[in-house]
């Protein structure tokens, strides 16, 4: 239980130390978050594969299959229901941020907040769901991942969030409440699948199609700017990384 919480708040507080590498490096480049980020897609994406929906077919039985396909589906649809009532990261920090008076400043404190938050609980759970697998060494590199993707994500939302007019305290506090949901999103995937194990091939498969679906329609298109260079090279790096590490550690 100890080694579950303390990945609970690193997955968290990856948002946190990117939120403090976004203010002291204000100037980053684009190449660079967009590499890491990429990278952390590698990561996720055989985590994802690996990790998460391999062993839901293994621990599914007879029905194995169609429960990893349906659960797959399932967690990449909640993702779409999510994104049709909040709005998309990168819509936030690229206009309507930007655009909004000064005077609005608490109300797009709290739609940023929000956006992410909702984004972020289902990456937590992923987090979670993890561990249900029984191996606590697949586990923390899936967490990692998602703890990788969260450190650029937490530089790239310091920027406009400054640039609108917000203080630097607000900010952190944001980036606080952000990493507190992917706290509790770990937690609660935790325990929903200790103490119901009928429901791990499902979680398992339901946590990978959301892993999938961030990759996919966020990830990867963050990344895919005409400036930039290597990405596609970087995620594959990531993929193997995790490969490696899943083939060494077992």
């Amino acid at each position: 239980m100890r080694i579950v919480v303390l990945t609970a708040l690193g997955v968290g507080g990856a948002t946190m130390i990117g939120a403090v590498l976004g203010v002291l490096f204000k100037n980053i480049s684009h190449r660079f978050s967009d590499i890491v980020l990429s990278f952390a897609a590698g990561i996720m994406l055989a985590a994802a594969v690996l990790g998460l929906i391999l062993p839901s077919v293994e621990y599914g039985g007879k029905f194995g299959l169609i429960t990893t396909v349906a659960g797959i589906f399932v967690g990449a649809y909640t993702l779409t229901l999510i994104d049709r009532l909040v709005p998309h990261l990168h819509r936030l920090m690229g206009t309507e941020i930007e655009n909004h008076p000064a005077s609005d400043g608490i109300n797009k404190v709290l739609l940023f907040v929000a956006a992410i938050a909702i984004h972020n609980l289902p990456e937590g759970i992923a987090a979670g769901v993890g561990f249900g697998s029984g191996s606590t060494s697949e586990a923390l590199l899936i967490a990692g991942g998602i703890a990788l993707q969260n450190i650029p994500e937490g530089m790239v939302i310091i920027g406009p969030m400054l640039a609108a007019g917000i203080s630097l305290k607000k900010t952190f506090l944001c980036a606080m409440a952000t990493g507190l949901v992917e706290v509790l999103g770990t937690l609660v995937g935790f325990f929903a699948v200790s103490i119901a194990a009928s429901i791990l091939p499902f979680a398992l498969a339901f946590a990978g199609g959301t892993m999938l679906y961030v990759i996919s329609d966020e990830m990867i298109p963050e990344t895919h700017h005409a400036e930039t260079r290597g990405v596609t090279y970087a995620l594959l790096v990531g993929f193997c990384v995790m490969l490696v590490s899943d083939v060494l550690l077992g």
